[in-house]
């Protein structure tokens, strides 16, 4: 399943040449995570309740592209892969048919210690 957010660029977004930011790619592609999280049913703050949040622990990206003021991207996020300690996301950012930035992010679990536990059940049953 590929989950989709189209994203707009904002002038905050850009920096001084006029490009987006680097980490603000940071920022769209996390955007994209919770919803893709809502979607499938994981409710977070009912995890936060629980004890347990998600937190990224590996983030690899490949800056291809530069977006620009006024860009319309579009965000898609698939899980790569599961375990019962982590999730793997692949997200790519696109502008109309232009890849334009990727990111493979790795999400774990952490508990109210701070320590890592064990994905939820409902994070556990996902397929890849």
């Amino acid at each position: 399943m590929i989950h989709r957010k189209e994203i707009r660029v904002y002038y905050e977004d850009t920096d001084m040449a006029g490009i987006v930011y680097y980490a603000n790619y940071l920022r769209f592609i996390e955007r994209a995570r919770s919803d893709w999280v809502r979607d499938v049913g994981i409710d977070q703050l009912a995890m936060k309740e629980d004890g347990v949040v998600f937190a990224v622990r590996r983030v690899e990206a490949d800056y291809i592209s530069p977006a620009r003021f006024d860009d319309i991207l579009e965000v898609r996020t698939t899980l790569d892969s599961l375990s019962p300690a982590r999730m793997v996301m692949q997200q790519e950012v696109w502008r109309a048919d232009d890849l334009i930035f990727t990111a493979k992010v790795q999400i774990v679990c952490i508990g109210a210690s701070g320590k890592p536990v064990r994905l939820p059940a409902e994070c556990r049953l996902l397929k890849t």
